[in-house]
């Protein structure tokens, strides 16, 4: 994040203004509590302090209370501050790994997230909807790509509230997150060398800082490119030659214009994942995005991806400077000024290639009709909304900064329904532009996929589930089973043989009775969302 003229009055606020808890009237809460004790040390920015941490969480529908057994996780954590401008705020956001009784790192499933050790709870504070990072991670999952899966908590430090947080996963190398190969000292030759590796673009604090700069200068300075995995410390110098002659290449081919043919872009990078990249960041207008908590990521004997996305509290018009107040205007496009993180060269070399735009065009117009409707949109904000409904009243208890300006907002409700009434206008207004920049038209086999007449049966099912979609779909594919909380709770490779797919729910794969949505997935490119029921 970069810092406006008014963020330095913000931060003279925040250190003269006494924050305490008001009378808060906690007796139990509809979300998970997460207790953390540091038997007297103090969490800081560096280094992790180990602390003791409880999450109560008796499911869905279930009051928790204080008094309850810490049942979902009752044990060590190495935990330490976490952000970069956000640590000015007086709601910490914090990063911790969970530890076993020797105090080695301890993969564990935290409120039905699949099991790792590396956490985030985030603290959303300049955000005062407190839902748009989780509205833009529940978007980006409904297109198929791995956001981070969140819950929302009510966080206890030292026997103090200190209101709503969001428990979130960490971005990282794994099956069940960034799902590429594990990449070892030895892993040095041949197709070994080609993968798995995540590369970030960001400010250099928090961990960060080895890496190496672009070939090429952006309108000010050049890209700074980081190993996020292998980290620095571990990457060997053959892994590291690889993936700079990798991204090197790759932006040769786009400075040089090379946008079809032998030698081009395309031999590079997946430009299916920089699309939806694209459309996300544009849709929230995110002021960071391209430049800040941006990655790339590439699997073994794969193309460069972009993702995964990251860090959306400075979205959805919630930003007074760059424009990003503004629901009109392309970020990609942003006029930076001088200030040194800038949008890498290589977003506006992709938009002026006509193909890649057409793609983008008919990318976004697919969607539109499903995902990204107004009225999933709409649908999403409400869900989560009535998640915290209960909680934010405890959460401005505790924060009294409801009608403040706290940097860098540009609209300040005085209730938490004036801040989501005026996000979920600033939405409405922003799709219309994008529909007007961004419109195509499907003809051909193009529109008989897209108005075909889908068939699921038998829908309620009990084991099997047939999916019939246009006969012309063949290859392979992915079919996901979502949660309605928008948690992925299956997920299958598939064939698709004119147009059917056989999923079996037997054995192994049994799904507890309930409601669920269903995607069909083939090419970055979602097939099918929709609703089914599992029966008992």
């Amino acid at each position: 994040m970069s810092f406006s003229p008014k963020f330095l009055i913000a931060f003279l606020v925040f250190v003269s203004f006494r924050f305490y808890s008001f009378s808060q009237t906690f007796t139990s809460s509809n979300l998970p509590l997460v207790i953390i004790n540091t038997n007297g040390q103090t969490i800081k920015d560096d280094p992790k302090v180990t602390v003791d941490m409880g999450i109560i969480w008796n499911g869905p529908g279930k009051r928790n209370t204080l008094s309850d057994p810490k049942n979902n996780y009752n044990g060590k954590v190495a935990i330490e501050w976490r952000g970069s401008s956000s640590q000015g705020f007086p709601k910490k956001s914090y990063g911790f790994e969970t530890k076993n009784s020797i105090l080695a790192d301890m993969d564990v499933s935290l409120l039905g997230m699949p099991e790792e050790n590396d956490w985030i709870l985030y603290a959303p504070y300049t955000d005062k909807t407190m839902i748009r990072d989780v509205l833009t991670y529940t978007l980006d999952a409904s297109l198929g790509h791995w956001s981070p899966r969140c819950r929302y908590v009510e966080l206890f430090l030292n026997g103090k509230y200190e209101g709503v947080y969001v428990l979130m996963e960490k971005i990282k190398r794994n099956q069940n997150r960034v799902d590429i190969a594990k990449l070892t000292a030895t892993d040095i030759y041949g197709s070994d060398l080609s993968g798995g590796y995540i590369i970030k673009i960001d400010k250099t604090t928090g961990g960060g800082g080895d890496g190496w700069s672009s070939d090429y200068t952006n309108v000010v300075g050049r890209t700074f490119y980081q190993y996020d995995y292998p980290k620095a410390k571990e990457i060997a110098a053959e892994q590291k030659s690889y993936i700079q002659n990798w991204v090197r290449n790759m932006e040769k081919t786009l400075f040089q214009g090379k946008f079809s043919g032998v030698g081009s872009y395309h031999e590079y990078l997946n430009d299916s994942s920089f699309i939806d990249f694209m459309i996300i960041n544009e849709l929230a207008k995110n002021v960071d995005g391209y430049r800040l908590s941006s990655y790339l990521y590439k699997g073994k004997n794969k193309l460069i991806n972009c993702g995964p996305i990251w860090d959306f509290n400075l979205t959805y018009g919630n930003a007074d400077y760059y424009n990003g107040w503004l629901t009109s205007g392309f970020q990609f496009q942003a006029n930076l000024g001088t200030d040194y993180w800038q949008n890498p060269f290589w977003w506006n070399k992709l938009m002026q290639d006509q193909n890649y735009v057409t793609k983008l065009k008919r990318r976004w117009t697919w969607i539109r009709k499903n995902e990204f409707s107004n009225e999933r949109i709409t649908f999403v904000i409400d869900s989560l909304a009535n998640v915290i409904s209960e909680a934010q009243v405890r959460n401005y208890q505790r924060w009294p900064i409801l009608g403040q300006y706290v940097w860098p907002n540009w609209y300040v409700g005085y209730t938490y329904s004036q801040e989501l009434t005026w996000m979920k206008d600033w939405i409405t207004k922003r799709l219309i532009f994008l529909d007007q920049q961004w419109p195509y038209n499907f003809t051909g086999i193009e529109n008989q996929i897209l108005s075909q007449s889908i068939s699921i049966y038998p829908n309620p099912f009990t084991n099997r589930l047939t999916v019939q979609l246009a006969p012309t779909i063949n290859g392979d594919g992915t079919a996901e089973i979502v949660g309605l909380s928008g948690m992925l709770i299956r997920k299958y490779n598939i064939a698709i043989q004119n147009g059917q797919i056989e999923l079996d729910f037997s054995g192994n794969n049994l799904l507890e009775p309930g409601l669920y949505v269903l995607r069909i997935n083939q090419n970055n490119r979602t097939l099918l969302t929709e609703k089914v029921v599992k029966r008992p």
